[in-house]
């Protein structure tokens, strides 16, 4: 325990907690503008959330360490995610806008981890400044707030290297540049640009300001938190177009943004995982358009764009819905479950196992067969022509199978609250991987609210365990953690 410097843990969390008010100190003129129906809430919330923030800050300031430890790296990573989504749920529980404590800390961690699932019945009802609250946390979530903290902590004498290292989502952006504070910044930079240009486009095709900045912050967060109670299944073709293209780029590695943008072509389509990516996406969305076909009476347009927008939907872990896939052939709803297991690209804001694992682990054992037949062969794992250690080999195969040992567990923890089976496994599994919507109670044309108050407990932290990639929180508790 000594090892720990809770000092440095206490200052980031405030840091975080500041940052996370300035964010509700926009609300508030989004609030007037609309009505200022929930104006002193979210002041309230304000005002709370920067004064404990301001705390904890000034309190710990002086004699700092600079440079966090691994172990305290883990921790803060853990932490913050969880402090930031209890003060996150203070504008819904002081509007009354969501009374229950369990809800609005449900509603607060699928938004601040972008998972997209939803207790709500009526979100057209809420108020305009909580909706944009609603939809604010899922931007702040989805480049994570720890790279915000990370471009931000030399102000305050904190270095951020092993904070990145923990959040493990970002696993692979450190090509960038050398200086952990240049890649926050230059990530930070990209998800402005992605968001300002789908706010563009949207408006662009009829949807007010309002609802296209909401979108576009659930769209770039792969998050899919909308604004309307039948998520994106009202819009226009068109609408939909955008959300797809833009879930679609947001699901990518953020350091292939980097390079695209740089005219750095060659390390873009070079890249292993970026060309399996999009091919998953559109051979999965060709084969479902070829089973959804009748049931959109023929209309090959109509199949082939509802199925692409749930594919990119819910292989980016996005979250929004243009169809009710529960009502689809069941050849097409198990296609839908299995593909929730891929994951989006590495270093990108979307969930899941990621699309580079699965490709690493398909290259080891396509290594074990051809050794099987040529045992004094040397067969190496490659990727994007580098060699794959055997270290690096077994970290994945573990996580593999954490990642589909943590999906049993909890879907038998999901059925003892009642749930079918087909509920409790989506349930688990969209949690997990911050997909959103589920099958079964828990499918598109439904929500979250059914759930017992231990089940959305639970799923909250399957929520928080899938967005760190589950060994950063599994880290603190274990024994060795707190040995010297």
């Amino acid at each position: 325990m000594k090892d720990i410097n809770f000092k440095l843990v206490t200052n980031t969390l405030g840091i975080a907690l500041i940052f996370e008010s300035m964010f509700m100190l926009v609300d508030i003129p989004i609030s007037l503008l609309y009505g200022g129906t929930d104006v002193y809430a979210i002041a309230w919330s304000f005002v709370i959330t920067l004064a404990v923030g301001g705390t904890m800050v000034l309190s710990t300031y002086r004699n700092l360490v600079k440079e966090p430890g691994l172990r305290d790296s883990f921790l803060v990573v853990v932490l913050v995610w969880i402090f930031i989504s209890l003060f996150g749920t203070l504008p819904y529980l002081l509007s009354q806008s969501i009374p229950r404590f369990v809800d609005a800390f449900f509603e607060t961690v699928s938004g601040f981890t972008t998972t997209g699932s939803s207790i709500l019945v009526d979100i057209e009802g809420l108020s305009k400044g909580i909706l944009f609250w609603r939809a604010e946390t899922h931007w702040i979530g989805g480049m994570g707030i720890i790279v915000l903290v990370i471009a931000i902590m030399p102000y305050f004498r904190v270095g951020g290297q092993h904070l990145m290292i923990a959040e493990g989502s970002f696993f692979g952006v450190d090509k960038i540049k050398p200086r952990f504070i240049d890649v926050a910044k230059r990530l930070w930079f990209i998800y402005l640009v992605l968001t300002v240009a789908e706010t563009i486009l949207l408006m662009a095709g009829g949807m007010d300001w309002f609802d296209s900045v909401c979108h576009s912050f659930a769209t770039v967060a792969t998050g899919g938190f909308s604004t309307k109670n039948t998520s994106a299944m009202q819009f226009s073709p068109y609408i939909q177009y955008v959300l797809i293209v833009f879930m679609a780029l947001s699901g990518m590695n953020f350091s292939l943004h980097y390079f695209f943008f740089h005219k750095k072509w060659k390390a873009v389509f070079k890249n292993e995982e970026f060309r399996l990516y999009w091919g998953i996406l559109i051979l999965v969305s060709l084969f479902l358009a070829n089973e959804v076909r009748h049931f959109y009476h023929g209309d090959l347009e109509e199949a082939f764009r509802q199925s692409l927008f749930q594919v990119v939907s819910i292989i980016t872990a996005t979250g929004f819905s243009s169809a009710d896939y529960s009502q689809w052939p069941p050849m097409a709803i198990l296609v839908i479950f299995f593909i929730m297991f891929i994951g989006a690209s590495v270093g990108s804001t979307g969930g899941g196992i990621k699309v580079a694992r699965h490709l690493i682990m398909f290259k080891n054992a396509r290594r074990i067969f051809h050794k099987m037949i040529s045992r004094h062969s040397v067969v190496q794992v490659r990727y994007n022509k580098q060699v794959v250690s055997e270290r690096v080999i077994l970290s994945i195969y573990s996580f593999a199978f954490i990642y589909l040992l943590t999906f049993l567990v909890g879907s038998i923890i999901m059925m003892s609250t009642g749930l079918d089976y087909k509920s409790a496994f989506s349930s688990v599994i969209t949690t997990l991987g911050g997909i959103g919507p589920g099958l079964g109670k828990v499918g598109p044309a439904n929500n979250f609210s059914g759930i017992t108050d231990f089940g959305k407990y639970y799923l909250s932290f399957n929520m928080i365990l899938g967005r760190l990639e589950i060994l950063s929180v599994l880290a603190i508790f274990t024994p060795s953690f707190y040995k010297t």
